[in-house]
């Protein structure tokens, strides 16, 4: 009886569904403990190599590269299109109010797009927007040639900046000429989007163009029956309308291309800028306190010793100078001006290179930095004072001429840059690089708005009423600007040598309203009043070598040839 039992038991435990853990927690077998964990599955993909190439990085024009813009409106076709025809029809015979006639469809596109995109104006968005066309008015007011080059160009600049919107030193810079690289993609950009409204509205084109040919006719006509029914009419239309010719046409054709690629350039800029502001320029690596500091302080210490001789002559201890030292007045008044006016320009560079390699440990180091830079700032301005005041001592003894009125002009712009770098360390240098930017397109449009040729002209006729020397064959190679003051000059004679070169030059211009400037219509008005007699002897002879603008009567050495700093 015990043996089938046993079997019994045995068989039932040998079979699957006799017993469980559960029924019998004895019989029950653990699962096998594993103190480490399995090894990983090894990866089918092929071990890599120290040879195999990275992934590429982005580069610096992936961060910088615009987005793809949106089609472009009609809106900004047409903006387009009046720009091609306003440049064809008005810039052919010259500069004045038809500049700014001609910029502002382009604005008024680039304004179109911008609001398409989404882009909001901001502040200084719009002091560029302002600030273009404002430097826009110098042509229409001056007739000379170079501040009108100068104005232009700084429009071109803040036009672009005000499309990019760029904050930082190289963003302003690369903003200012950032327009340039949207030549191409413009056209393609402006071409699809006529291509796309063409194929679409084929009727509605056609529309268009005979409306504008009927028109056209109807003005040809009935103009042409006007003018010759009334000359004062005739005159009008002669005055107003612009002047086509049919050998003017590959001229045309060249200003209507410009105008048209300039203004679709415009356009794709403000619907996708450029991000300049993306490049970034890593720091220089800080230096020491000391290694940093004592350079500058003993600059710091040269142009104090510097600045204590310039302030005896500033206070009126001029003669007093000229007489330990030894210099004729003329040779003081003459020499240094050029050494100060680089002295400051390179301390604007060791200033840039200082920030860069400034100690950055904490509220010390940036009390230091502000210290010794600040005070280098002050000593430079009482240097850029002292350049001024020799730049006037030379003015007072030879006259003005071009070349110095202009360097005096980038010698006070420079102060300004300095002031500027004074309130940054105080306020924050985050607005900096634009404030310099404004402070620049503000002296710009100054200098065009003085009128630099007139200011010439005045000093001159002024000193020769004083009794000094004047230069008859400098004077009379200015601008029509200069006209209201050489008239002024009390001998006939010098006064017909003077103004006989403008005169001629304005007599053989014919150029329309629009590209004649409101300086040039006054100078024709007043020699039309006050004509230039016949000379009765050579202008040579009222011009001898004692007359020279830039020369010392009182050194028999010299010369007499203009001055060999002015290139005019």
């Amino acid at each position: 009886m015990a043996a089938p039992v046993a079997g019994k038991q045995s068989g039932g435990s040998a079979h699957p569904r006799a017993a469980s853990p559960a029924s019998n927690p004895v019989q029950a077998s653990p699962a096998p403990l594993q103190p480490f964990p399995a090894p990983p599955r090894a990866s089918s993909a092929p071990p890599a190599t120290p040879w195999q190439p990275r992934p590429a990085q982005p580069g610096v024009f992936a961060r910088v590269r615009p987005d793809a813009p949106p089609p472009i409106g009609s809106a900004a076709l047409w903006a387009v299109l009046a720009t091609g025809i306003l440049s064809a029809l008005l810039l052919g015979e010259g500069l004045g109010i038809n500049l700014l006639l001609v910029a502002l469809p382009a604005a008024a596109g680039a304004w179109l797009e911008a609001r398409r995109a989404g882009r909001k104006a901001r502040a200084w968005t719009l002091t560029w927007a302002v600030g273009g066309p404002a430097l826009l008015v110098v042509p229409a007011l001056s007739d000379a040639g170079w501040p009108t080059f100068l104005a232009v160009v700084s429009a071109v600049a803040l036009g672009s900046l005000a499309l990019h919107g760029s904050r930082s030193w190289l963003g302003v810079l690369a903003g200012s000429l950032g327009m340039l690289d949207r030549v191409v993609p413009g056209v393609g950009w402006g071409l699809r989007g006529v291509r796309a409204r063409a194929t679409g509205s084929r009727a509605h084109w056609g529309t268009v163009l005979r409306t504008a040919a009927v028109a056209a006719v109807l003005l040809l006509v009935f103009g042409t029956l006007f003018a010759s029914a009334d000359a004062a009419f005739a005159d009008l239309l002669g005055d107003v309308l612009p002047d086509v010719s049919v050998g003017d046409g590959p001229v045309r054709v060249l200003l209507l291309a410009l105008g048209l690629v300039g203004a679709l350039a415009a356009a794709h800029t403000a619907a996708a800028p450029t991000r300049w502001d993306g490049i970034t320029v890593r720091p220089g690596r800080a230096r020491g306190r000391v290694e940093w500091a004592l350079p500058l302080i003993v600059l710091d210490v040269l142009f104090a010793a510097f600045i204590a001789l310039q302030l005896v002559v500033l206070l009126g201890g001029y003669d007093k100078v000229l007489e330990e030292t030894g210099p004729k007045p003329a040779e003081y008044a003459r020499e240094g001006f050029w050494q100060l006016l680089w002295a400051t320009l390179l301390t604007l560079v060791v200033i840039a290179l200082a920030l860069r390699l400034a100690p950055r440990g904490g509220a010390k180091d940036r009390l230091l930095v502000k210290g010794v830079l600040g005070t280098l700032c002050v000593l430079t301005l009482v240097v850029v004072a002292s350049a001024l005041r020799r730049m006037d001592l030379y003015v007072d003894a030879f006259g003005l001429t071009r070349l110095r009125i202009s360097v005096a002009a980038v010698e006070l712009w420079l102060g300004v840059v300095l002031v500027l770098i004074i309130a940054a360390g105080v306020f924050g240098a985050r607005h900096l690089p634009r404030a310099v930017a404004v402070s620049a397109a503000i002296g710009v449009l100054a200098f065009g708005l003085i009128s630099p040729d007139r200011l010439i002209a005045e000093q001159n006729v002024q000193r020769y009423r004083e009794g000094k020397a004047i230069d008859i064959t400098y004077l009379q190679n200015l601008s029509a600007d200069a006209v209201p003051a050489l008239d002024r000059i009390p001998d006939p004679n010098m006064r017909a040598c003077a103004l006989r070169e403008i005169q001629s030059t304005l007599r053989r211009s014919d150029a329309p309203w629009y590209a004649t400037s409101w300086s040039e219509a006054t100078a024709r008005d007043l020699l039309a009043e006050h004509p230039v007699a016949p000379v009765g002897s050579p202008c040579y002879e009222l011009n001898d070598t004692d007359d020279r603008i830039g020369r010392d009567p009182a050194d028999p050495a010299d010369p007499g040839r203009s001055d060999p700093y002015d290139p005019y």
